[in-house]
């Protein structure tokens, strides 16, 4: 039996592992989301999902794929068990606020990550490697946002997809190099999370556009 099991995990590719780890702090930021507006435990599992997928699913409509969710069944169980997560553990996890900060974080660092690496191993010039990875990380949040009838975070002056355009573009010069993944993906998924960290602390946000006077 145990022969079983290292042989199914050597057989998982290391950027499926980054997309199911992302794919689950993902899912958590959508089920809480459906927390704050009350819904029912189907749609915060639906939500999740959503949040969870959205950006992958808009990467590979874009890269003429089929969506990743619609060949295996492991980000539906993803998202039924951060829902588990969420329900046993939120008064927990309501009392960590810095939790969600660092889950959603971590997780936007996943997801650039999951999406460059696909559009390098398609043969697609860095600029939409970089894209594709920024694509993937925050879609899935705007979905969400939508849903809860909020303005998306990029649309602020908060500081958020910012960071994956910058982890993005380390992605592309580290591979340039020749490094292994696991050293590319720690370092992109370090700079993201480092870059939302610094804009948080220091209050850092990007210019307001401001509108002509009406006459």
């Amino acid at each position: 039996m145990t022969e079983y099991v290292f042989e199914f995990i050597r057989q998982i590719r290391f950027v499926e592992i980054i997309e199911f780890i992302g794919t689950f702090a993902f899912a958590i930021s959508g089920v809480r989301g459906a927390a704050t507006k009350k819904c029912d435990w189907f749609g915060a599992f639906v939500l999740g999902f959503v949040t969870a997928v959205g950006g992958g699913t808009f990467r590979d409509l874009l890269l003429g794929m089929t969506p990743f969710w619609m060949l295996n069944s492991i980000y539906l169980w993803c998202t039924f068990f951060s829902l588990l997560f969420y329900i046993f553990l939120r008064e927990h996890l309501n009392q960590l606020n810095s939790f969600f900060f660092w889950s959603d974080s971590i997780g936007l660092g996943l997801f650039v990550v999951v999406g460059a690496e696909k559009a390098m191993l398609l043969g697609y010039d860095t600029w939409v490697i970089v894209v594709m990875g920024t694509i993937t990380a925050v879609f899935g949040g705007i979905i969400r946002d939508i849903l809860l009838n909020k303005v998306p975070r990029i649309f602020k002056r908060e500081i958020y997809a910012s960071p994956c355009i910058v982890g993005g573009i380390f992605f592309v010069i580290l591979q340039v190099f020749n490094f292994n993944l696991p050293f590319i993906s720690a370092i992109t998924i370090g700079i993201v999370v480092l870059l939302r960290f610094v804009a948080v602390r220091w209050d850092l946000q990007i210019p307001k556009l401001k509108s002509e006077k009406t006459l």
